[in-house]
């Protein structure tokens, strides 16, 4: 008995201080948050009422009971405090069972900066799927492209007619040289992580079989590391 007067004692002080110490937690809640922790607490208390009054003489067994939810509720606000680290934790775990070329949310503050984790290949390569213009596209992620290059089908998918295009840049493919036109493109962006304007290159068709995501995207992160299997872009 003693011992469940004595937790019950310990959370309500642990939800005293929460309250008292942590108001700028409870200030970014939103209206409908707030609403919904109040009607919470107001339940527990009917909930607790009721069953003190429907146990009659078995008092302790109530108390019992009372105690086990204000836990679950601490835990409840426990979890909603610390969610943007339970969110990163699980990210990093999701993130060792995400297939090739798809990407994952390490880390994300709000508008702030973002990191996105992509998987390796089985050829060793890393292929990321972006967001080009609107469209989604498969890109190899190439540091030694000097630009975003698109091949042909990808850039009219992305709204590019490529029947206007001068290919006049010659360029190194893994076939040998071939031409490309210059192009500017609206936006690129791998999940969170989007760029406005990307000066970019359109293969002439027949010179690339992969649109490469190159150093026109990637020197404008913050940084990008290779680390094993992985490849981590931060904004």
């Amino acid at each position: 008995m003693l011992g469940w007067l004595v937790a019950i004692l310990a959370v309500l002080i642990g939800v005293f201080y929460f309250l008292s110490g942590n108001t700028a937690v409870i200030a970014e809640m939103g209206g409908l948050e707030r609403w919904l922790l109040v009607i919470s607490a107001a339940l527990i208390c009917l909930y607790a009422g009721v069953l003190l009054m429907g146990h009659g003489g078995r008092f302790m067994q109530a108390v019992r009971h009372l105690g086990i939810w204000l836990v679950i509720g601490l835990l409840l606000i426990v979890g909603y405090t610390y969610r943007n680290d339970v969110s990163m934790v699980a990210n990093r775990v999701a993130g060792e069972l995400l297939p090739p070329g798809e990407t994952m949310t390490v880390t994300r503050n709000g508008d702030g900066p973002a990191s996105v984790r992509i998987r390796q290949r089985k050829d060793g390569h890393f292929t990321a799927r972006a967001k080009v213009n609107g469209a989604h596209l498969f890109m190899l992620v190439d540091t030694g492209a000097s630009t975003v290059v698109l091949k042909p089908a990808d850039a009219e998918r992305a709204g590019i007619d490529t029947s206007t295009l001068s290919f006049t840049i010659p360029v190194r493919t893994a076939n040998g040289t071939g031409f490309a036109a210059p192009v500017r493109l609206r936006s690129v962006s791998i999940g969170p992580i989007a760029l406005d304007n990307v000066e970019a290159l359109v293969a002439k068709p027949g010179a690339l079989n992969e649109s490469l995501l190159g150093m026109s995207f990637l020197r404008r992160l913050r940084s990008y590391e290779f680390s094993g299997e992985f490849l981590t872009l931060r904004s």
